[in-house]
């Protein structure tokens, strides 16, 4: 996650990079997908969830015995999410024992069932972070999100969390299909009083793979960054506060390096920089985790098709800190990038993307990812001397990546 506010605030308030605490590996952030079970049906879905049952999903007991380790491995945050973590039975007992074992707590939910006593329960539970997902305005996002109504319904659900106290934030994945909607979704925010803003790239697992095809052209992508740097700037200067983040597309913290240097001169682009490389871009497999509905492992969200092991087995804090070989080159710093990731002069500020995108489109996950909207002269790649990897439609097959990191 790029967060583009907080980089922001280092041209104006600058202050020295934080030391890294403590010894042993880094504690991720994790990203726990209670349930597959949700009443919509998003054609971005990386968990390809429906409103129907699933078999073999985490029992109470599991559930409840993977939290004791989490909070005893002091991971820094937890994120619940799904499917939709509402449809989930025992979601507020899992939540409220989270609470009591975690630093920061967060649930990540399409919205449309934040009303009336669930809302008083979220509330009660003291989460430090609601994330709506909403992508488009009004039809548009009932469109993407493949039920009639949707938008309302989310809507609803971001104004009961706002009536009480809760923060709240909104989140979109940008596509060909809904970025003119983006100016429109950020004076939603203003006028909403939502305190945060989470721009998603199209990442291509799940459903995500399927619509490929549907993901944002480059032009449209640098459009969409220019337009958040500048609500972002405003907002520092005086505007309305939104705290402004993106995902899943590591060149943003590049773009937004150039844009610091074009418009404040060197000095203090070195000092962003600095914090960037500290900062050190794709974190999957090293400050960042995921447990799926069926207690597997992966490096983040999107690696649904390699696992490290299951908690149903093995604790997570054991998994986690194990000599798993796709874990190790994950966190190897240079990673092993080829094509223009490898031939990137900001590979320490990036730290190579997003690996499935390349997994996925050429069966290597060092190659280039096909999503860097970055022109070579910006990445300091002479021209025309790396072919570019470009977005084909799905085939109904995805890249197995178990045999790909030997």
């Amino acid at each position: 996650m790029f967060r583009l506010s907080d980089y922001m605030k280092q041209i104006t308030d600058p202050t020295p990079v934080l030391a890294r605490r403590g010894q042993g590996p880094v504690k991720p952030v994790v990203i726990w997908n209670l349930t597959r079970h949700c009443n919509l049906k998003c054609r971005h879905c990386y968990t390809v969830s429906a409103d129907v049952d699933f078999p073999g999903e985490l029992t109470h007991a599991q559930a409840m015995n993977t939290l004791e380790d989490l909070g005893e491995f002091k991971v820094p945050a937890l994120i619940l999410s799904g499917g939709e973590p509402l449809d989930r039975p025992d979601l507020f007992q899992i939540a409220s024992r989270a609470r009591q074992l975690v630093r920061m707590l967060a649930l990540s939910t399409n919205g449309t069932k934040i009303h009336g006593e669930a809302a008083d329960r979220v509330a009660e539970i003291g989460f430090d972070y609601v994330g709506i997902s909403i992508d488009g305005i009004g039809k548009t996002n009932d469109w993407f999100r493949g039920v009639d109504g949707a938008f309302d319904s989310a809507l609803r659900g971001v104004r009961e969390c706002k009536k009480r106290g809760i923060k709240v934030g909104l989140r979109f994945t940008l596509t060909e299909g809904n970025y003119k909607t983006l100016p429109d979704l950020l004076k939603l925010c203003e006028d909403e009083g939502v305190d945060k803003f989470y721009l998603s790239h199209l990442v291509y697992a799940g459903r995500g793979d399927k619509h490929r095809g549907e993901d944002a052209e480059h032009l449209r992508t640098r459009w969409g960054l220019d337009l958040l740097i500048d609500h972002a700037w405003k907002s520092l200067n005086g505007g309305t506060p939104l705290d402004i983040v993106t995902g899943n597309n590591d060149a943003d913290a590049v773009f937004f390096l150039n844009w610091v240097r074009a418009n404040f001169g060197d000095s203090k682009a070195e000092h962003v920089a600095t914090h960037l490389k500290a900062w050190g871009g794709n974190s999957s497999g090293l400050g960042v985790a995921n447990i799926d509905t069926l207690g597997d492992v992966h490096p983040d969200t999107y690696w649904s098709d390699y696992t490290v092991g299951s908690v149903k087995d093995t604790k997570f804090s054991q998994l986690w800190t194990s000599d798993d070989p796709i874990l190790a080159q994950l966190r190897t710093r240079p990673r092993p990038l080829k094509g223009r990731c490898g031939a990137c002069r900001h590979k320490e500020v990036c730290g190579g993307n997003t690996r499935i995108r390349a997994l996925q489109l050429t069966g290597d996950p060092w190659a280039e990812d096909p999503a860097c909207y970055l022109s070579d002269e910006e990445i300091g790649v002479q021209e025309g001397t790396h072919d570019r990897v470009t977005v084909t439609p799905f085939r109904g097959k995805s890249h197995d990546p178990a045999h790909r990191f030997a």
